[in-house]
């Protein structure tokens, strides 16, 4: 049987034509990217995770046509960073919001993207001693610790010694960011100005009797991070020996169990998270600089965002409320964060920022 020779001008016109394809193709999906805007701006370093999401970039840019490029900046430093050429910033706070009305006047918008509770990180043999002491709880599986005592054993250079722990070194602290820097830290000090003034909010007014004491506790830590992720990655990386407790967000070690669970894994049973009794709410709000920059708020909240932020990186949204936390294999996650008080004003904020510079 002879078989049949083909033409090779039927195999020129082929290959004519697949180029032709492929180059519409590749013209197309090019088209389809010049689309997109980039987005220039400051991001806090607990976001990274978040916006370096494929799924997250994905929606962003094929839904609403943005692309988010970003610098690291503390959530206050990043107000104080020359903006030139800056379409954004996001923050982890409302003071950065409130600091830059005060230094530069009105954004063109703001929004609230995500939400995160302060916590505590702490080891297993730490947990352990502090509800030995009565200082920790737990209810339903969930480890809460009274703010009042745990301050009054960090004013009184209570030793890790004299609470069971021999093994540590120095007195009793709880490690956080810069506060005049680091969002983080600067709720952390709201947190601590409360405490001083016997668990209500802290008022200007009352700030002379509550600096002192709270500049002392911040005096006695030495250097702090300006980073929460950078003081995150060392509690995990160091161990109980450095970093004993840190003070982070909530939804630090639930991305990280999310992101990589062979790391999670190995760390699972020792790690500690712990709510601060009462804690305060950590609001994550994107700052607009430029027309550009409004593009992305409805992206961002887009609803298959938002339940990525949680589902994946730890931020409550008002997905989490649906889906729950039964995904998360975080032992001690609470299901709802019901004990909370308000963070002292930005007036106030402002005058103990400037204490602790």
């Amino acid at each position: 049987m002879r078989r049949r020779k083909i033409d090779p001008r039927f195999l020129g016109l082929l290959l004519l034509f697949l180029v032709a394809a492929a180059t519409g193709i590749i013209y197309q999906f090019a088209a389809g990217r010049k689309d997109a805007v980039i987005l220039d701006g400051y991001l806090g370093g607990e976001k990274i995770g978040f916006f370096e999401d494929p799924q997250v970039q994905e929606i962003l840019r094929d839904s609403y046509q943005v692309e988010m490029d970003y610098s690291r900046a503390g959530s206050l430093d990043m107000v104080t960073l020359d903006s030139e050429g800056m379409d954004y910033l996001f923050p982890s706070s409302q003071t950065a919001l409130e600091y830059y009305r005060e230094l530069k006047g009105e954004p063109r918008k703001s929004e609230i993207i995500l939400n995160t509770p302060i916590v505590l990180y702490t080891y297993q043999m730490v947990a352990d001693a502090l509800v030995e002491q009565g200082i920790l709880q737990e209810s339903d599986g969930v480890f809460y610790l009274d703010m009042e005592k745990m301050t009054e054993l960090i004013k009184t250079d209570t030793s890790w010694a004299q609470i069971g722990l021999p093994e540590l070194y120095g007195n009793v602290s709880i490690d956080t960011t810069h506060p005049a820097k680091s969002n983080s830290g600067n709720m952390f000090a709201g947190l601590l100005a409360n405490t001083l003034n016997g668990g209500q909010t802290a008022e200007a007014e009352d700030l002379p009797g509550i600096l002192p004491e709270l500049k002392e506790i911040f005096g006695k830590l030495g250097y702090m991070e300006t980073s929460s992720s950078d003081l995150f990655s060392q509690f995990l990386k160091m161990g109980v020996g450095a970093k004993p407790i840190i003070a982070g967000y909530e939804s630090q070690l639930l991305e990280f169990s999310a992101e990589n669970p062979e790391d999670f894994a190995a760390v699972r049973d020792d790690v500690v998270m712990i709510y601060p009794s009462p804690t305060v709410w950590s609001t994550h709000i994107y700052i607009a600089l430029t027309e550009n920059g409004e593009k992305a708020i409805e992206g961002l909240l887009d609803p298959q965002v938002q339940e990525l932020a949680w589902e994946k990186h730890g931020f409550r949204t008002s997905v989490y409320q649906a889906a729950g936390s039964a995904r998360f294999v975080v032992k001690g996650l609470a299901p709802e964060i019901t004990r909370v008080m308000q963070m002292p004003d930005y007036e106030t904020m402002r005058q103990i920022i400037d204490a602790l510079q």
